[in-house]
């Protein structure tokens, strides 16, 4: 009995060991690149094109910040990132739960009808270039509706939030509600989102990122500048740094290319700001609503 509890207990602890070991070198291959970054966009830019510098700053400087708070291209991003992400991501969350509500429902005619035609779409698509001609179809090219409507839902947010109303929320609830002469829409406003906040919290979370991050809806159905979200600013710096360096002893280019160096990661930090505000509100419902989603899917 003592050797075999003995067995177990080593057991435990190898593969806790593996699990700690795995976990840290998963933290160490995100972390280190964020920290070469951060160190990067304080640095002096000759220290940091000879490759001088890992992960701390040498020659800490500002100008970079500098000249990223005062190019206007970047300010005008910034706010249009701003708001592609609060309203696409209103506009996402908004759509992904009044679908996901009537899908939760056991009594959904066709539910499952339904369900396989959503997760058909999770593996197979129209494709880029029909979907581009709809967009243009429809005419939402060169708009913000471009990048608002045709990616408002996500299949993998629908059926997690699915998942979430039918595990959290009792059957028997709906059924007193509807004792009580609640009909659906009511049910859904003073019952199912009231009870809701950790995965609402979870799809803010995903949807505001994944808003924030994509560039290439804004790179295919956008020609006008102004309206250009950061990530495309950001893509125009770094093509043209790696375009000036393709071959010129010029001193004033070489001055060019160390500054747009700079700009691009001291531009890396301040387009991650928003996020890094954002995750510690919802941070608290994160895993629970994770959780309660993904099981029983």
């Amino acid at each position: 009995m003592m050797n075999a509890l003995k067995r177990k207990l080593k057991s435990d602890l190898f593969f806790n060991i593996i699990i700690y070991a795995m976990g840290l070198l998963i933290v160490l291959l995100v972390l280190i690149p964020l920290l070469f970054v951060v160190a990067a966009s304080f640095s002096d830019p000759d220290l940091v094109i000879k490759g001088k510098v890992l992960l701390l700053p040498k020659g800490i400087t500002l100008k970079a910040y500098t000249m990223v708070f005062e190019n206007e291209d970047i300010w005008r991003g910034f706010l249009n990132s701003c708001f592609y992400t609060v309203s696409g991501t209103f506009i996402s969350v908004v759509l992904t739960i009044i679908a996901a509500y009537p899908l939760s429902r056991r009594k959904l005619p066709g539910r499952n009808l339904f369900m396989m035609a959503i997760l058909f779409t999770m593996y197979f698509s129209g494709g880029m270039v029909p979907t581009y001609l709809l967009v243009r179809d429809l005419g939402m090219y060169n708009t913000i509706w471009a990048l608002l409507i045709p990616s408002a839902i996500s299949t993998y947010n629908l059926i997690v939030a699915k998942t979430f109303f039918e595990n959290s929320i009792p059957e028997e609830l709906y059924e007193s509600a509807t004792l009580d002469g609640c009909g659906n829409i009511q049910m859904l406003l003073r019952i199912v989102i009231p009870l809701s906040k950790a995965i609402i919290a979870v799809l803010i979370l995903y949807y505001a990122v994944g808003i924030w991050n994509a560039y290439f809806d804004a790179l295919i159905y956008l020609k006008d500048d102004n309206k250009y979200p950061l990530q495309i600013i950001l893509r125009n710096i770094l093509l043209l740094g790696q375009t000036e360096q393709m071959g010129t002893n010029d001193v004033g280019m070489a001055e060019k290319i160390k500054m747009s160096e700079a700009i691009k990661y001291s531009a890396i930090v301040v387009s991650s700001i928003p996020m890094l505000i954002v995750y510690p509100f919802v941070q608290k419902y994160f895993v629970k609503g994770v959780m309660i989603g993904a099981i029983k899917g």
